[in-house]
């Protein structure tokens, strides 16, 4: 299961961090990705890194910005999003990958304007 938090409402500029918090799976042994959809368009890989965080990607439109770090002891997956800009609004959804098993969570809102 996934479950994340830290959605919200938000100013152009500011600043949320995403929590995604896992439990029943190895957590430590899975990729953890960051997906986001905004209404009418496809879901898009937002953030992942790798099961020992030793290797992170992230989407070209969120580079500089946003920064993925994982607690593999509480079992967590964090998403910093700083310089927030109105085309972020979107729910964001957590992913755990790993082979043919491929987890979501329930997604949470993130909505910037002013």
């Amino acid at each position: 299961q996934l479950v994340e938090s830290g959605g919200g409402l938000v100013q152009p500029g500011g600043s949320l961090r995403l929590s995604c918090a896992a439990s029943g799976f190895t957590f430590s042994s899975y990729r953890m990705n960051w997906y986001r959809q905004a209404p009418g368009k496809e879901r898009e890989l937002v953030a992942g890194i790798s099961s020992g965080a030793g290797n992170r990607n992230y989407a070209n439109f969120v580079k500089g910005r946003f920064t993925i770090s994982r607690d593999n002891a509480k079992n967590t997956v964090y998403l910093q999003m700083n310089s927030l800009k109105p085309e972020d609004t979107a729910v964001y959804y957590c992913n755990a990958a790993r082979g043919v098993f491929d987890f979501w969570g329930q997604g949470t809102q993130v909505t910037v304007s002013s």
